[in-house]
C-alpha cells in the first residue's frame, strides 16, 4: 500500500477558493481534476496546487449539482504526473478495506484507511458507498482507493460527530459524468438537475436547459467573485505589497502567501474584528534553546506591532489589527513590516542561532 500511496501523493489535488477549501485528482488520460460540486461551488476559477506543480488558476469545466461532481482544467503542461485506474470492475463487499486519500489547505497528506460498511446507502436516491474511515470535511473530493490502488470512489461527504462515518460516491457514476461530459464538443457543462442532461451553451438559453426548461447556470456564467467589507480592504493590501490575491485565497476570510522562505497567514476573524496575520518562519534547534529565546524576548521589547511566539516547534512572527483601526495606509505599512521582517527573522534565527528551516508544504 505504501508505494500505491506515494503515487497517489503526485495525484492529489489542493483546492482552495474564498468560500471553501477541499481536495481533487487529477485523472491524467482525460486532462481533468476530479473534485465534489460543493467544494467549488460559486467560481469559475479556483486555485490549484500539488505535489509537483506551484499554485495556479484552474478553471472549472464542468459541474453536477446531483451527483456533487466537478471537474477543473487539468495541469497538462506537467509531464511527469502519475496516471491512476478507475476501478469500474470492483464489486465491493462489506468490510472490504479502503483508503480515503486527501490534501486539504492547510493540512499535511493525508491517509485515513478503514472498512465499506455498507456498500449501497441509499441518500437522495444515490446509492452512496458508507465507509469507516476518519474524514474532515477537508477530505471532500479526494479519491477512496482500494489494496489494487483503483479509485472505487470519491469521498463526498462526512457527518460530523457521527463516530467516524464517512461517504463516498461509487465511481460508476463518475464514469457516467466523464463521459457524458467528454462527448460534449464544450469546456463549459452541466448536469441539469431536473431532466439530468449534461447541457452545454448550445443548449442553454436564458439560463433555462433547452430540454426541460429547468433553470441551470454553466460555469463560465457564474457571477465573479468580489469581496466587500474588510475581506476587500484587506485584499487590495495584499495587491498593493505585490502580491497575486486570486492566488491567495484559501478558504472564508483567510488567505495564504508565500515571502522568501516563509509563509504568512492571513485570517479575519469577523465576528471578534480581529485581523490576524502570522509567519511561520521556521523551528526550534534540539540544542542550546535559551540564547534562541533571549533575542526573541528582546525583539519582542522593541518591536511596536509585531509578536514573535513559539508554537511547538515553530517560530512564529505575529501582526494582530482590530478592524475599526484598518485602512490602506495604516494597513499597507503594518503588512509590508510584517512581510520585510518575516524573511528577515528567518535568516537570523537560522544562521546566528541554529533554528532549522520550516519545510513549506
Amino acid at each position: 500500500m505504501s508505494d500505491i500511496v506515494e503515487i497517489y501523493r503526485n495525484v492529489i489535488v489542493q483546492i482552495a477558493t474564498p468560500n471553501s477549501t477541499g481536495t481533487g485528482f487529477f485523472l491524467r488520460n482525460h486532462g481533468l481534476i476530479v473534485t465534489n460540486h460543493h467544494v467549488v461551488e460559486g467560481n469559475r476559477a479556483v486555485v490549484v496546487e500539488g505535489a509537483k506543480f506551484s499554485k495556479r488558476l484552474s478553471q472549472v469545466r464542468y459541474t453536477d449539482q446531483r451527483y456533487d461532481l466537478a471537474f477543473l482544467e487539468g495541469p497538462v503542461d506537467i509531464e511527469d504526473l502519475p496516471e491512476v485506474r478507475l476501478g469500474l470492475d470492483k464489486v465491493l463487499k462489506e468490510r472490504d478495506p479502503v483508503t480515503a486519500l486527501g490534501h486539504p489547505f492547510g493540512l499535511k497528506f493525508s491517509v485515513k484507511s478503514g472498512i465499506v460498511s455498507n456498500t449501497r446507502e441509499v441518500m437522495n436516491g444515490i446509492p452512496y458507498l458508507h465507509i469507516d474511515a476518519a474524514l474532515n470535511p477537508g477530505n471532500s473530493g479526494g479519491p477512496l482507493v482500494d489494496n489494487d490502488g483503483e479509485i472505487v470512489g470519491i469521498n463526498t461527504f462526512v457527518i460530523r460527530d457521527g463516530d467516524n462515518t464517512g461517504f463516498s460516491l461509487p465511481v460508476n457514476f463518475l464514469q457516467e459524468s466523464l463521459e457524458g461530459f467528454l462527448q460534449l464538443d464544450s469546456d463549459d457543462a452541466c448536469r441539469c438537475t431536473a431532466c439530468m442532461n449534461i447541457v452545454t451553451e448550445k443548449t442553454v438559453e436564458n439560463n433555462l436547459c433547452t430540454y426541460c426548461g429547468n433553470r441551470v447556470e454553466l460555469p463560465s456564467t457564474v457571477e465573479a467573485y468580489e469581496p466587500a467589507g474588510v475581506p476587500k480592504t484587506i485584499e487590495v493590501l495584499i495587491a498593493q505589497i505585490g502580491h497575486d490575491v486570486s492566488l491567495s485565497r484559501c478558504g472564508p476570510n483567510a488567505w495564504e502567501i508565500r515571502q522568501g522562505s516563509a509563509k504568512i497567514i492571513i485570517t479575519y476573524h469577523d465576528k471578534t474584528g480581529l485581523i490576524s496575520a502570522d509567519a511561520v518562519l521556521c523551528q526550534l534547534p534540539k540544542e542550546n534553546i535559551k540564547p534562541l529565546y533571549e533575542y526573541l524576548l528582546r525583539q519582542n521589547y522593541s518591536n511596536e506591532a509585531l509578536t514573535l511566539s513559539v508554537h511547538d516547534q515553530d517560530i512564529i512572527l505575529s501582526l494582530l489589527i482590530y478592524d475599526r483601526y484598518l485602512n490602506e495606509e495604516t494597513g499597507q505599512a503594518l503588512l509590508r513590516t510584517l512581510f520585510e521582517k518575516a524573511d528577515y527573522y528567518d535568516n537570523i534565527l537560522v544562521e546566528q542561532y541554529g533554528a532549522t528551516w520550516k519545510v513549506i508544504d
